[in-house]
């Protein structure tokens, strides 16, 4: 570990763009986290959740010991019963009994040992990863493509191109560092133009030239019928289909068969032929075209053929292999791309290497493995049905949260249930998983373990520690190779630290490769420990060819097809497994909101993060919110035919009428009804086994309960017993819940008095009460110190919260103006609300914003930014700021 005086090169922890970090720690306090401006991913950006790692760092809610049924044990005995349970399944139900399923937040040293232990010693490939829920289609569609998966562009194509078109990818929130380097390339280079393919008009549309709102899941149709378009207006490159290429006639009659004319696409879109003809022309006449896509088209029961249809029309007009053009999957986790290089699907193996006699015995052979995996194992859908088959005993779940994230996930709940062992490892001590594991393990978290990881780009960057070990936690690897010991495996798994295993699997990458297999380390083969600590972000391939890496493939216009050539795809669309109907007339779609990740097990401990989307939303077209009774801020169920959903109502012009989107992250940990993966069915591509996320027909209905209520402590209290609805949120110094319940009780002194264990004699009480009102509004005190707020009614309409939550961060017993305004919940003369987060990298709220807007005659989003500081730091908030801007303008022309 590099000194502290001196910054501590690593990588975010979050998305796939992979952004660099400096880290410094002089002190004990906690440590000063910045972009690194010479890392080539981010080059000193950061996003709202990368500027607010450190506050995500505390051992509170940690998992710091090993258990066993609730209790600590033992790393000894713990590992003893993990090899003890993989065993007897093993016995009973042969090598395919047992299963891992792993995390593209892990480190590719982790991955690799998981995958090599079960595909080598235990002889199954049950080992999969969630990373199969957001990339694999990508990862099938580039195979078939160009036989092996391998992305062929960096991000410097991005700023080289003269058109980016962004499909199914909301850029601005789920890529953000992206996305701010496509707005600063717009602002040096107008002529630089953007196309955003969405069905909603998501915040990257806010850089678009043009939106196409097409109706979700006919991306594969817009595709097809821009190949026919390239064909019909002379825009294909003929010479190179005919040296390089197979398969584009099927292609194109494949496409024509589908949707002939244009205007056959477009009603199949419900896009305008004039804005659909005007994409295809610009795409036509501009050569330098990067095309990202992300899970809009991937989350889909075709998106392996949605992700053909796109590379289809840059194989037909030769445009990849070459600055500013290709094909471009933007992955979704830090590591999802380690993932893949070391085997972590379930269908191929280590360094890129098939299920084939050929690759088989190759990996057999570097690894000496006792027991040679012959055939792929169960997909993650798959897997859950062999657990409820009882096919499989014996699980190991690594640094995710399948609970939440696999669709139909109470079905899923329901086989877990049925494993005779589940172990889990994990950094923190409650998950949904965690609370069905027999056998939890305490794993090391980002800032505590070393390794690497690779992003979108093909790039490798070293994650570094820089936090002393906490508690008994250890590596993910380690744990893994303790337990392949105890197996009877310790030969072959004796190491001594993440170096070694990346030298292991670098050399596994150049054996009998001979330059034909796309993952090649093979001039990172003899790093010693040293070198492996400094090693530089590195693109592969990496060759004595190529020791500086390989920024951008196939410029040679070589494919790792048998013969060489790339391949386009007949592709005829299919539309979505399930469609609406009378009773469930609606389509949901699922995502990501700007500030969250995942299941929130990270960014759930940011109070900054926390404040932009505090629960789980509901966002809905006017005229829906009109025809079924919505009200903006209210609380609607949203029903599938496999579960409910209970959220806030937000109407949005942006989303697009019959869709709604609710976002993904929410759990019963944080919420009492806010799993979006409830109601997803468990339909997935037959080619890459990736869930159908994106088109799940629904119904909504508005929810009226009769009391709604937010409260405010200090202490974490249960309050489901309380409350039909409840959301737990983060605050600096307190946690917030907002409440509601259809039944209330019938004394809300008492109830407040054991929620808030108010009944010791330091408590002081200040209560309010009006029964015909159905009101209810109490403050705990102590010492003078605000401890706690409780404030009910009978409707949603409540006093803001900005200002009580405030009182908070205040050591000092309120002041007398501040005890007097307590319970109107608004502030006293010279104190101001804030209002919800815009600006979370800034703090900055919308009433600050709405006042600076009004009283300074703001005019511009730089001028908010000169005069608050808002959008000034990652930028991600600006979209929003020139919406707030736009409107507050509007209301003020309007009077």
């Amino acid at each position: 570990m590099a000194n502290h005086s001196d910054p501590i090169r690593t990588t975010c922890p979050y998305c796939g763009v992979g952004c660099g970090l400096l880290v410094s720690q002089d002190t004990d306090a906690a440590p000063t986290i910045k972009g690194d401006p010479e890392h080539p991913a981010n080059l000193g950006r950061l996003c709202s959740k990368g500027s607010a790692l450190g506050e995500t760092l505390a051992l509170d809610g940690r998992l710091l010991y090993p258990q066993v049924d609730g209790q600590r044990y033992s790393w000894e005995s713990t590992l003893d019963r993990v090899a003890q349970a993989m065993r007897e399944a093993i016995r009973t139900h042969g090598p395919d009994g047992v299963a891992l399923y792993l995390s593209g937040q892990l480190l590719t040293e982790d991955y690799y040992v998981a995958n090599k232990l079960m595909k080598g010693f235990i002889g199954s490939a049950n080992v999969d990863t969630n990373s199969r829920l957001c990339m694999s289609s990508a990862v099938a569609a580039y195979k078939r493509a160009f036989g092996a998966d391998a992305v062929p562009c960096s991000y410097t194509d991005l700023e080289q191109a003269d058109l980016v078109v962004l499909a199914g990818s909301n850029t601005a929130w789920c890529h953000p560092v992206i996305y701010q380097r496509l707005v600063r390339e717009k602002q040096a280079r107008p002529a630089l133009r953007i196309v955003v393919l969405d069905p909603r008009r998501t915040d990257t549309c806010d850089i678009a030239d043009i939106h196409l709102p097409l109706r979700p899941g006919t991306d594969a149709v817009l595709f097809n019928g821009l190949l026919c378009y390239l064909a019909d207006h002379d825009h294909l490159d003929q010479a190179y289909i005919d040296a390089h290429t197979e398969g584009f006639d099927e292609a194109l009659a494949a496409a024509r068969a589908a949707h002939p004319t244009l205007d056959a696409v477009a009603a199949a879109c419900e896009l305008k032929p004039a804005l659909l003809e005007r994409f295809y022309s610009l795409f036509a006449r501009t050569e330098k075209v990067v095309t990202a896509w992300s899970q809009g088209l991937n989350q889909s029961s075709s998106g392996t053929d949605k992700g053909n249809a796109l590379i289809n029309c840059h194989l037909a007009t030769g445009r990849l292999g070459k600055p500013g053009m290709g094909p471009f999957s933007l992955t979704g986790q830090p590591n999802a791309m380690g993932g893949r290089e070391v085997g972590g699907l379930a269908n191929t193996l280590a360094a890129h290497m098939e299920f084939n006699s050929a690759d088989i015995e190759r990996v057999r052979r570097f690894w000496n493995a006792a027991a040679m995996a012959t055939r792929p194992g169960y997909k993650a859908l798959e897997l859950v049905e062999a657990i409820e088959a009882g096919k499989v005993r014996f699980l190991w779940v690594l640094g995710t949260n399948p609970l939440v994230s696999l669709p139909d996930n109470d079905r899923v709940r329901r086989a877990f249930a049925k494993l005779d062992t589940l172990v889990v490892s994990d950094c923190v001590d409650d998950t949904d998983t965690l609370r069905l594991a027999h056998i939890r393990l305490p794993a090391l978290a980002w800032g505590e373990k070393s390794g690497t990881v690779t992003n979108s780009e093909r790039r490798i960057s070293r994650q570094r520690p820089f936090l002393p070990l906490p508690g008994e936690a250890r590596a993910d690897w380690w744990a893994l190779a303790q337990v392949a010991a105890r197996l009877g495996f310790g030969h072959a798994f004796a190491y001594r630290n993440a170096a070694e295993i990346f030298s292991e699997h670098a050399a596994l990458s150049a054996y009998d490769n001979h330059d034909q297999r796309d993952f090649d380390l093979s001039a990172l083969t003899q790093l010693d420990t040293e070198a492996y600590d400094a090693l530089q972000p590195i693109q592969w391939p990496v060759t004595p060819r190529r020791p500086h890496g390989t920024p951008r493939l196939f410029s040679d216009a070589r494919f790792y097809t048998p013969n060489g050539r790339a391949r386009l795809l007949p592709i005829t669309p299919r539309p979505p497994q399930q469609t609406c109907s009378a009773a469930l007339p609606l389509t949901l779609n699922t995502g990501r909101v700007r500030d969250h990740w995942h299941t929130l097990t990270r960014t759930g401990r940011s109070a900054r993060l926390s404040r932009h989307v505090l629960e789980p939303i509901i966002q809905v077209e006017p005229q829906d919110a009109d025809e079924y009774g919505l009200v903006d801020g209210t609380l609607a169920r949203v029903e599938s035919a496999h579960g409910t959903l209970v959220g806030r109502v937000r109407i949005d012009p942006a989303q697009r009428r019959g869709s709604l989107f609710v976002p993904m992250h929410w759990n019963d940990v944080f919420a009492s009804q806010g799993r979006v993966g409830a109601l997803i069915a468990a339909h997935a591509d037959p080619v890459s086994g990736q869930p159908e996320s994106k088109q799940t027909p629904v119904r909504i209905l508005p929810w009226s309960p009769s009391w709604h209520g937010f409260l405010l402590t200090r202490e974490a209290c249960t309050v489901a017993e309380l409350s039909g609805y409840w959301v737990r949120a983060q605050g600096k110094g307190y946690l917030r819940y907002e409440l509601a319940g259809e039944q209330a009780p019938g004394d809300w002194a008492a109830q407040a008095r054991a929620l808030l264990g108010g009944k010791a004699p330091q408590s002081e009480w200040i209560e309010y009460f009006d029964v015909a009102r159905q009101t209810y509004r109490a403050a705990r005190l102590q010492e003078g110190r605000l401890q706690s707020t409780l404030f009910i009614g009978h409707s949603a309409q409540l006093p803001p919260r900005d200002w009580l939550e405030g009182l908070f961060s205040s050591a000092e017993p309120l002041q007398h103006a501040q005890r007097v305004a307590l319970l109107s919940g608004l502030p006293p003369r010279g104190e101001e609300e804030r209002g919800r987060t815009i600006c979370a990298c800034g703090s900055v709220g919308e009433a600050t914003l709405r006042k600076a807007i009004l009283e300074q005659g703001l005019d511009s989003v730089e001028a908010i930014g000169a005069a608050t500081g808002a959008g000034t730091h990652c930028g991600s908030c600006v979209p929003e700021l020139r919406r707030l801007l736009a409107e507050v303008r509007g209301a003020q022309s309007a009077a």
